[in-house]
């Protein structure tokens, strides 16, 4: 073979080499700013905040469940509407918007850059799953801050959403698979308190208090999860979106059931344990 021929897969094997330490400089660039301390810090206020707005809920929903809930929505929107209107309701906003923020970025930076040990395809699913979640968060968080948020009718997005699914080529088939999937992230939740595999996500052993709490809160919020994928697949099987309901809309239709206003209380108090595990996680969380 002449020389001429070789050339062409020299430079070919260079510029590989070359994309590949380009990808590997990237990666350590993100592993190295998602490990910084200031960075850390910031993701572990995020899960204070995460904390914070399940509480918050769960106070509407106490409300909702003894008819003092007024126009207030029982889910994240109605909670940020309500710390809005609180005094240093908008500094406790921007919080929300930096810790939410870099708790996202931190995730996403773990799909990148999995810490050892972690770099299995369901994890980094699960990370980005996560990021994306606090990044709305954080968004909807910086909406409220400025002005421009609303609280709106989460029962209305949710049907809207539903609508436009249902639209689609196999709109049944997708929006049966949404609610699917919804009762399934429930029943990990569920799995997960009860065996209190949340214990892996912290350095250390948080107290009895947050284990009870955790113990406590995965199954709650897993089953509220569960509840609102189960509506999804009703409206699937009556092609029906009027019968998608958000977290809300989930909460207000346990509150019409026999003895609802109890249920609906003893899922608050399980939401409340939630939060309180979050706001303990916030300083045990496995982060680095």
């Amino acid at each position: 073979m002449s020389t001429s021929e070789h050339r062409p897969r020299r430079a070919s094997s260079r510029a590989a080499d070359a994309a590949d330490e380009a990808v590997d400089d990237a990666v350590d660039a993100v592993d190295d700013a998602s490990s910084h301390p200031v960075v850390i810090a910031l993701a572990r206020v995020g899960h204070a905040v995460n904390g914070v707005l399940h509480l918050v809920i769960a106070g509407i929903a106490l409300q909702l469940a003894w008819g003092a809930a007024g126009g207030e929505q029982a889910d994240q929107s109605g909670a940020l509407a309500a710390l809005a209107g609180q005094p240093l309701g908008a500094l406790l906003l921007w919080v929300f918007v930096v810790g939410g923020t870099a708790l996202g970025l931190w995730y996403l930076a773990e799909v990148v850059a999995p810490s050892p040990g972690d770099g299995g395809a369901s994890e980094r699913a699960k990370s980005g799953a996560k990021g994306v979640v606090y990044l709305a968060i954080a968004w909807s968080a910086f909406r409220f801050a400025t002005g421009s948020g609303q609280s709106g009718s989460s029962e209305d997005q949710t049907q809207s959403l539903t609508q436009t699914l249902m639209r689609q080529p196999a709109g049944q088939w997708l929006v049966a698979a949404v609610g699917l999937v919804v009762v399934a992230v429930g029943a990990y939740y569920v799995q997960k308190g009860v065996r209190q595999r949340f214990m892996k996500d912290l350095t250390r052993h948080p107290g009895v208090w947050a284990v009870t709490a955790g113990t406590i809160g995965y199954p709650a919020k897993g089953a509220v999860l569960a509840l609102v994928g189960i509506f999804f697949v009703v409206a699937a099987w009556q092609h029906d979106a009027d019968e998608a309901q958000g977290l809300d809309g989930a909460l207000k239709a346990v509150k019409g059931a026999e003895y609802g206003p109890y249920l609906l209380t003893a899922m608050a108090l399980g939401i409340i344990a939630f939060g309180i595990y979050c706001i303990a996680r916030a300083r045990y969380a496995r982060l680095d």
